[in-house]
């Protein structure tokens, strides 16, 4: 028999997080589960959802949760892709140029309000979200470690909104919608706000993990077993995207990828050490809802990318 995996530090690393958030954000709890998945997976998240429902808040709280280097980047229309990743400056002295690293140079980047920018801007994050290294004057600048990229973004069909290239959404991991509270919530909210005078700041949020830790969580989660069926089941799911007559784009092999990480990462988060079709299914919509588009047709219904991955999900057949 394979040794059982002990997830006992892992579960309590990833509690102490929960607990900490908890102090600031009134519900969200798949919310929480879902960053928890992607930080465990080391992938990047899109957080997605109108100005107000805390998207930045969550963002800046969850990396106050681990002790590493932290940036947090205003994307505007007049941003300039030197602003985010740096520039040479001259010396005179030694007369030669130097690197100025920009604020991308840390293990945690929120990016807020991602697409107020341009596609010029938008495209310097190509090359630093996938390859985790910054290439400057014919020289390579490596990303510390850990390195996540947290972004949010306001729904397209707000003002001065730019649409995000598809290869630029490929790049992240998840994409999760941010919603409204539930009326109990917005009432603790407000008791909360109003018992504090302004509620309870982001000070109270205090360092729980270090990124040696997080790199032997990462070591576990990588380890976790995997039947070939359900390697095959991802394949199928991620396949039928690419043939479905409501989408004129399917998602990549990336998405196949992204789907496996997430899904070992999300069992080690539930305490197990092997992944089951649940967990695959609990994730293809966050993985897949950035990477396909609908077809002009299936959009004037009024459908969604939502839509077509449950639709996808009952028609293949689950491997038990």
């Amino acid at each position: 028999m394979k040794p059982r995996t002990d997830f006992s530090q892992l579960s309590a690393h990833t509690a102490a997080i929960r607990r900490e958030l908890a102090k600031v954000i009134v519900g969200q709890q798949d919310l929480a589960e879902l960053l928890l998945t992607a930080l465990l997976a080391d992938g990047h998240v899109l957080l997605e959802g109108v100005p107000g429902v805390a998207k930045t808040l969550t963002a800046k709280l969850l990396s106050r949760t681990l002790d590493v280097p932290f940036s947090r980047l205003q994307f505007t229309p007049d941003l300039m892709p030197s602003d985010v990743l740096g520039t040479s400056v001259f010396r005179p002295q030694r007369g030669e140029f130097e690197f100025r690293p920009g604020p991308i140079f840390a293990s945690i980047v929120l990016i807020d309000e991602i697409n107020r920018a341009p596609a010029k801007t938008q495209s310097a994050l190509f090359e630093v979200m996938e390859e985790r290294h910054v290439t400057q004057d014919g020289t390579t600048y490596p990303m510390p470690e850990p390195f996540l990229v947290l972004a949010t973004q306001n729904p397209v069909e707000q003002e001065g909104t730019y649409r995000l290239p598809e290869a630029q959404l490929d790049r992240f991991l998840f994409k999760l919608h941010v919603g409204y509270p539930t009326m109990e919530e917005e009432v603790r909210i407000l008791l909360g706000h109003h018992s504090g005078f302004g509620g309870v700041t982001a000070d109270v949020v205090q360092p729980v993990l270090t990124a040696a830790q997080l790199a032997d969580m990462r070591q576990l989660v990588r380890q976790q077993h995997v039947e070939p069926k359900l390697l095959e089941y991802i394949a199928r799911l991620v396949g039928q995207t690419r043939s479905h007559k409501g989408l004129y784009l399917g998602a990549s092999p990336r998405a196949s990828i992204a789907l496996l990480n997430g899904a070992k990462a999300l069992a080690a988060l539930r305490g197990r050490d092997f992944v089951t079709p649940e967990d695959i299914q609990y994730l293809a919509p966050a993985v897949l809802r950035h990477r396909i588009q609908l077809t002009p047709e299936r959009e004037m219904e009024g459908g969604t990318p939502d839509d077509i991955v449950k639709q996808i999900i009952q028609q293949i057949e689950v491997p038990r």
